[in-house]
């Protein structure tokens, strides 16, 4: 069993970042990639980044390419997420994610992942 604390929320003007961390609890975290995922009022939730056990490969939704990045810690046992250059249409509820595959086939797709956090509410002011 993993469990998953994000952390790092908030309310933030348009342009500006917000890092976002997720704590996990286990001795095997290392051994599982990790994604984001967020969702937004009445809309289904969405892929948002993606990083291999390793951190070797990660992986964007094109929506965020090139503003978010995604890595990890893994003597500390996080994965983070900065956001930079914020829009409000990236204002949503940010979840994190936990794979026992260590390099999903489809690191993109929620049915990939095993383990969820409770997610954290991301607003992003106009």
């Amino acid at each position: 069993q993993v469990q998953l604390v994000e952390s790092g929320g908030g309310l933030v003007q348009a342009g500006g970042s917000l890092r976002l961390s997720c704590a996990a609890a286990g001795r095997t975290f290392s051994s599982y990639a990790m994604g984001w995922f967020r969702q937004a009022p009445g809309k289904e939730r969405e892929f948002v980044a993606a990083i291999t056990w390793s951190g070797g490969t990660t992986y964007y939704a094109d929506s965020v390419k090139g503003r978010f990045t995604i890595s990890r810690g893994n003597a500390k046992n996080t994965v983070y997420l900065q956001m930079n250059s914020l829009k409000p249409e990236d204002t949503a509820v940010y979840y994190c994610a936990a794979s026992i595959d260590r390099t999903p086939n489809r690191p993109g797709w929620d049915g990939s992942y095993n383990y969820w956090g409770q997610g954290t509410q991301v607003t992003v002011s106009s």
